[in-house]
């Protein structure tokens, strides 16, 4: 049954090679996330408020930039904005090992890489999202992004747990030169890609402008993506406050040295690889819109087993484990079943702006609970400051409970199949 349910697209040789591209640069960047995260926290001594400008400069670019790009991917061929995307990313996390050898770094750096970066990781996105739809029939979608989430997941198994170390054998500013390389890989697999892309439709257009405004009307007036952008409004804000902090949480407070911590996150790769292969039948048993509320309610229950921790002990790292077993599957099935509703029910001409417009919201969340989070978190305390995010994340859920998505059993064109 599960053999059958991945088989779909394996002769599909261009969506196997964006699917690569995808795995590599999600490899690399999970060894680089963390590592940029232990290059500000161990060698420049960031602070939680630092550690929450760092993430609000990796968030700000979606929210200035993040409705453009979605106008722009409408406009414009996307495999170039991908390819150029790519190619700049890795030119510009370089520098950080660079100038980690030559002894200049500084934490103003990292806020300036990891904003740029930013701002092509949005570019990239949302063009990715608009391109996948044009590449495979909408009634594969699902299955499309269940295999790039499972393959993901395979490289947050083995990313996670090899960038702990890395970052104690080799220092956190050199394993950052390894997320550069992957996305050299990801640029050469787009640019390999023989399906020639269809033009953007010419003829007279509106301006940039009314181009965004009408990408974020489409989601307001739509019944399914209303819900949706307000559920990621209020998850990703508190996702914002918790993110920014429970690094140094496990670090500062718990004191786990960073291999410990990379093999712990590494558990839940292999759960987040169980939720992908898992999406397609829990999906179908359950329906879309309950599939989505059951993963989100128990990713966010999850979130509680960090703060519960204490002290560098046997039982803080069960913790730990317990809540990457029990809360990256879940998360991924959410996941997958968002982005697929998304992508399914909005027509192609408005992709780009959709998508974007809710990159915009969820960026914008989660740079507000970042900048939160890091300000309160010194004052109230990281701990509590974690708890808060988790139950706030929580009652996020509500959105989805008292909604038309709770009854809902598939979307258009996908491989969702109604209840008998």
């Amino acid at each position: 049954m599960l053999r059958q349910r991945f088989t779909g697209l394996w002769r599909h040789a261009d969506f196997i090679r964006v699917w690569i591209g995808q795995t590599v640069s999600v490899f690399g960047s999970l060894i680089g996330g963390p590592a940029l995260a232990f290059t500000a926290i161990l060698i420049l001594h960031a602070t939680p408020f630092q550690l929450g400008v760092l993430a609000a400069a990796r968030l700000a670019p979606g929210v200035l930039t993040g409705l453009f790009a979605g106008a722009w991917a409408d406009r414009l061929r996307r495999r170039p904005i991908m390819i150029g995307a790519d190619i700049g990313r890795a030119m510009l996390l370089a520098t950080i090992p660079l100038a980690a050898v030559l002894g200049l770094l500084r934490i103003q750096q990292l806020y300036v890489v990891t904003f740029l970066v930013g701002v092509l990781t949005v570019l990239f996105d949302v063009a990715y999202q608009s391109y996948l739809p044009s590449l495979i029939a909408r009634e594969d979608l699902v299955e499309g992004n269940s295999k790039v989430s499972a393959s993901a997941s395979v490289a947050e198994v083995s990313g996670l747990a090899l960038a702990g170390w890395l970052v104690q054998l080799l220092t956190a500013p050199i394993a950052i030169l390894i997320d550069a390389i992957s996305f050299v890989v990801s640029a050469v697999s787009v640019w390999l890609i023989q399906a020639p892309e269809q033009a953007p439709v010419c003829g007279e257009r509106a301006s940039m402008r009314r181009e965004v405004a009408e990408g974020l009307l489409a989601v307001l007036r739509h019944p399914l993506l209303r819900v949706l952008a307000a559920c990621t409004l209020s998850k990703e804000f508190f996702s914002g406050v918790y993110g920014a902090l429970v690094i140094f949480y496990m670090v500062r407070d718990l004191g786990f040295a960073p291999g410990i911590l990379g093999t712990i996150w590494a558990v839940g790769g292999i759960s987040s690889l169980a939720g992908a292969m898992a999406t397609g039948g829990v999906t179908r048993r359950l329906g879309i819109g309950p599939a989505m509320i059951v993963g989100l309610l128990l990713s966010s229950i999850a979130m509680f087993f960090i703060p519960l921790a204490q002290g560098a002990t046997l039982t803080a790292a069960l913790l730990l484990i317990l809540q990457q077993i029990s809360g990256d599957g879940p998360a991924t099935i959410y996941q997958i079943n968002e982005v697929s509703l998304r992508q399914a029910i909005t027509p192609e001409r408005l992709l780009g702006r959709v998508n974007a417009s809710a990159e915009f919201l969820r960026l914008s969340a989660t740079l507000a609970g970042s900048l939160l989070g890091g300000l309160i978190g010194g004052w109230i305390g990281v701990r509590s400051m974690l708890f808060v995010a988790s139950f706030g994340t929580l009652l996020s859920t509500f959105w989805l409970v008292y909604s038309p998505i709770r009854a809902l059993r598939k979307c258009p064109g996908s491989l969702v199949e109604p209840i008998s």
